[in-house]
Order: C-alpha cells, then sequence, then structure tokens
C-alpha cells in the first residue's frame, strides 16, 4: 500500500482508496450536532404533543438507518459492517442535540457513518416538527472523536 492514502488516480479522476493491505483493528467515532428550535416547539415536544408523533425516537432510528446507508449515500465511503450504532437525542431548551457513536472492526474508519446518522437524524427532528416550525436549523455537526486505526486516538478538544 502507498505512504499515504489518496482518493485521486495518477490522471486525477476520483477513486476509492484500497484498504485491503491495511490491518483491521476495532475503530469507533463519535459526532455531534444541534437541531435549533424556538422555545415554543421545545414546549411542544416536552409536552408530546408534535403532529407527527415522538420525534426523538424516530430521530434515533433515522440515526441507524443514516450509519447504515453511508456507502449509498457519499460516493467514495467503504460499504462497511457495522457492529454498533448508539445514539443520544436530547431535548435541551433551544433544541435537540444530538450524539452518535458508531463501532466496527475494519480497515477504515466509521467517521462518516458517524456524521451521517446525525445528519440524518437531525434532517428527521426538521421534517417531524416543519408543520409547526419552518425556522429549525441543523448546525454544528462535527466529529468529537474517533479511535483506532494507524492514526490512533483523536478527541476534539
Amino acid at each position: 500500500m502507498a505512504d499515504r492514502l489518496t482518493h485521486l488516480r495518477e490522471d486525477g479522476a476520483a477513486q476509492m482508496v484500497d484498504v485491503s493491505a491495511k490491518a483491521v483493528t476495532v475503530r469507533s467515532a463519535t459526532a455531534s450536532g444541534r437541531v435549533l428550535l424556538t422555545p415554543a416547539t421545545v414546549d411542544l415536544l416536552r409536552a408530546g404533543a408534535n403532529p407527527k408523533g415522538d420525534v426523538l425516537s424516530v430521530a434515533r432510528l433515522a440515526a441507524v438507518t443514516g450509519a447504515k446507508q453511508t456507502a449509498f449515500l457519499i460516493p467514495l465511503c467503504h460499504p462497511l459492517p457495522l457492529h454498533a450504532v448508539d445514539v443520544d437525542a436530547v431535548l435541551l431548551d433551544d433544541g435537540v442535540h444530538l450524539s452518535v457513536t458508531v463501532r466496527t472492526a475494519e480497515r477504515t474508519g466509521v467517521e462518516m457513518e458517524a456524521l451521517t446518522a446525525v445528519a440524518v437524524a437531525g434532517l428527521t427532528v426538521i421534517d417531524m416538527v416543519k408543520a409547526v416550525e419552518r425556522t429549525a436549523v441543523l448546525s454544528d455537526v462535527r466529529i468529537e472523536a474517533k479511535s483506532g486505526g494507524r492514526s490512533g486516538d483523536w478527541t476534539r478538544t
């Protein structure tokens, strides 16, 4: 395997990186994000009165689905068997905080799966509240930590 990974061939065309020579290791990644909502919408969710149902439960399921579908959505991502997808969706005074940790034992990391899970969960929250709030914003989707692989562990400081 080359000393550095590249998603470009010599002619500049995009390609999926060949990871076949990399060691299989346990890997995890945690991503987070927020859906900003008005106090009135937060109150509606706290009361369990959202017209489309239980927003946080559906968002959690959407996160798992998003993680599992990442390779179909992001063109150069490797399809990976996921061993765990842990989702937290917490209602706060200004909206919903989402956190997803994805785990596998593979040759490449799961950062994109964690990010996709958060984004899909956030979009699901927006879809479920759009009838009562058109100003919802998905923001701050980012990697918080990763572990495993050649580059080792990393945590946002």
